[in-house]
């Protein structure tokens, strides 16, 4: 070669090959070429310097920058981006400082370390520093700005511009969705004079990780339909997440089918996009699809796909592949262990959860307080407290969901005590109450009959919800204050929260235990559905049918069932046969309506002894004693009424019919004592 190409023309030559060894890895030979070489020139020597940097050899790229006869601008700025990019940014900045000549090339580089280094306001200093400004450098500083969220900077640099490309908007279009501006990012991809496949994917993506699906996949198709741009990895994945949260599987299987035709499935190179596809078919609970695209892709498997597959596998209930799956992979985290924890507390198996947690190695206050959740499921309240205090003895701070599940559990078994104890103590850990929390004393404080404490949390609210709104009437109704129920409803309106049918069902319990039938009336015609277009469910149907039953007309409510727009189900003619009342005047109503409750429900307890006791108010005794003697047959009885209080953390329970217990009278009179 030397003999063939003497001079220049062999520096050429070699440079060229020792370059090329040095992209495609082979360093060592790049690096015995070079020192064969019979003469070098700046271009070589800053070639060599690019090999050794670019294959992560910073000790021996320093040492053939101290050794170099020559250096120009191209080996300062090399030097200083490797510097920076391994971590060693002060050496880059005393690089930068001591640099000669610096061209635009050279201040971009120091931007671009400062920024990855997280060290956003020392790169715009270096920014507003520079001699000339390119496109490079305007995109850097608003990519810069963007990925921290920062908008406002970001959007004051993009005005002054004269001239943007499609990375600037891209750049702008991405932030905009990261900081969750959603709205402000669409408008200007819909102002870009131009778009390609990144601009298109950054929009489709922008949606998708925001929650808005179906707009990620209005999107996808305007670029298919109208714009020659081919999709590619980055927007599969995006649509993948996006398929997955609208929960539509036959587009999801659509979606994998263009990824196989567009061959990106071979050009997976990091998993991500098999990844994004099993996420999909786990949320779809298509497992076999999840399992053969988890399979061929063992070697760049993550644990948080291994999480992925449990929670598939968790949610059509097949718990004993999760089991597998969990005990075969060899890397698990606090997900991992708190999943399969929750899916056998889902479904009742507490002691096969306990086990797992026990052996967990690391609880964290997330799956503390699954089990907690799990335990006040499954009503073992005692177990739920007790693992409560051993969570604080352990020093885990409970979240604000462990303190909700609490209070929810303290309603449920109308504990006010225990729910008291809890408040105080949460009052002490923190100081301020989240909306979740207010919302769970609302509701906490009026299952267990202090409707004023209640309330007291609901006035002193800064923000409320449709939770907070239906908590406190719900409240009031179950307690019979029907006034107190329709003004919190008239508040509701004027503050502009609309009511949903939750709310109506509240404040049409109240009316019918006030029997104020025309109110009734007019919230479900007048109201519900003309104004707010909420068709009536079964629960508001039963409603109207008590609120006229109980006023006396009953002719008017079998009149009103008779209009009812679907099948009436055995919980309809229940409500029926319940307003129906002893006379002789509603009688045959009454028996019309147990025979269609008996026909749907032939165990139902209480419908049987309510007709026992209509035929009996009436003299019709040949019917009762054959209906008696059908009950003893099917061992039917009705079940008694209970009630109970908690005194000296004891439960008293006491049923109707019991007889009385010789502690009764000083039971009653701790209880008047304190209240």
């Amino acid at each position: 070669m030397t003999q063939r190409n003497p001079g220049h023309g062999l520096v050429v030559h070699l440079t060229s090959l020792l370059t090329k060894f040095s992209k495609h890895g082979f360093v060592d030979e790049s690096k015995a070429l070079f020192e064969l070489m019979p003469s070098r020139n700046v271009v070589t020597y800053n070639a060599m310097l690019s090999g050794f940097l670019q294959n992560g050899r910073l000790g021996d790229a320093s040492r053939l920058f101290e050794d170099m006869p020559e250096r120009n601008v191209v080996s300062w700025t090399a030097m200083i981006c490797g510097l920076a990019d391994s971590g060693r940014f002060s050496e880059a900045k005393r690089l930068f400082e001591e640099m000669p000549e610096r061209n635009v090339v050279s201040w971009n580089s120091m931007v671009v370390g400062l920024i990855r280094n997280g060290e956003l306001e020392e790169a715009r200093q270096i920014f507003d520093g520079m001699p000339e400004k390119n496109m490079v450098s305007w995109n850097t500083m608003i990519a810069g700005y963007a990925e921290s969220c920062r908008m406002g900077e970001a959007r004051v640099l993009f005005e002054e511009m004269e001239e943007r490309n499609v990375v600037t908007w891209t750049s702008m279009i991405a932030g905009y969705c990261r900081a969750g501006e959603v709205d402000k990012g669409h408008f200007l991809f819909q102002g870009m004079p131009e778009r390609n496949v990144v601009s298109w994917t950054a929009m489709i993506g922008g949606f998708a990780w925001n929650g808005l699906h179906e707009e990620a996949l209005l999107v996808f198709i305007e670029m298919m339909e109208n714009y020659d741009v081919r999709p590619n990895g980055e927007t599969f994945i995006s649509l993948a997440y996006a398929c997955a949260g609208m929960g539509f599987p036959q587009l999801g299987k659509q979606l994998h089918a263009q990824v196989i035709v567009n061959s990106l499935a071979y050009d997976d190179y990091d998993g991500r996009l098999s990844r994004s596809l099993i996420h999909m078919y786990s949320s779809f609970g298509i497992m076999d699809f999840a399992h053969y695209i988890f399979n061929n892709n063992m070697n760049i498997y993550t644990v948080q796909s291994c999480n992925e597959m449990i929670n598939g596998y968790i949610r059509i209930g097949r718990l004993e592949e999760a089991q597998t799956l969990f005990d075969t992979i060899p890397d698990r985290d606090e997900i991992s262990w708190t999943s399969l924890i929750d899916g056998y507390l889902s479904t009742g198996q507490v002691s096969k959860a306990c086990y797992l947690f026990n052996n967990m190695p690391d609880k964290d206050g997330v799956a503390w307080t699954a089990m907690i959740s799990g335990h006040v499921q499954n009503e073992l309240f005692a177990e739920a407290t007790s693992l409560f205090s051993e969570m604080r003895a352990y020093g885990i701070s409970p979240l604000n969901s462990t303190y909700s599940i609490l209070f929810g559990a303290a309603g449920a078994t109308a504990n006010i005590d225990q729910g008291r104890q809890i408040h105080c103590m949460m009052i002490k850990m923190q100081s301020e109450l989240d909306l979740l929390l207010e919302n769970s004393l609302i509701s906490m404080y009026a299952k267990c009959g202090v409707i004023d404490d209640a309330y007291n949390i609901f006035s002193n609210m800064v923000s409320r919800d449709f939770v907070s709104w239906n908590s406190i009437i719900m409240g009031f109704s179950h307690h019979g204050l029907a006034s107190e129920t329709l003004k919190v409803f008239e508040s509701m309106l004027e503050s502009g929260t609309h009511p949903n049918s939750l709310t109506f069902l509240g404040v049409l319990s109240a009316c019918s235990h006030a029997g104020m039938v025309s109110q009734g009336w007019k919230l479900l015609f007048n109201a519900m559905r003309d104004v707010y277009a909420i068709q009536p469910g079964l629960e508001h149907h039963v409603c109207m049918i008590n609120l006229l039953g109980r006023a006396g007309k009953v002719k008017e409510a079998e009149e009103y069932f008779l209009r009812i727009p679907f099948e009436p189900d055995h919980h309809i003619w229940g409500a029926l046969l319940g307003v129906c009342g002893f006379g002789e005047t509603n009688a045959e109503i009454a028996k019309s309506a147990a025979k269609r409750l008996l026909e749907l429900d032939p165990l139902n307890g209480p419908g049987h002894v309510v007709l026992c006791n209509i035929y009996a108010a009436n003299g019709w005794h040949v019917e009762e004693q054959k209906l008696r003697k059908e009950m003893g047959l099917k061992g039917l009885r009705k079940v008694p009424g209970c009630s109970w209080i908690i005194l000296g953390g004891k439960v008293h329970m006491f049923l109707s019919g019991d007889k009385v217990q010789p502690q009764v009278s000083e039971l009653l009179s701790l209880l008047f004592k304190k209240f």
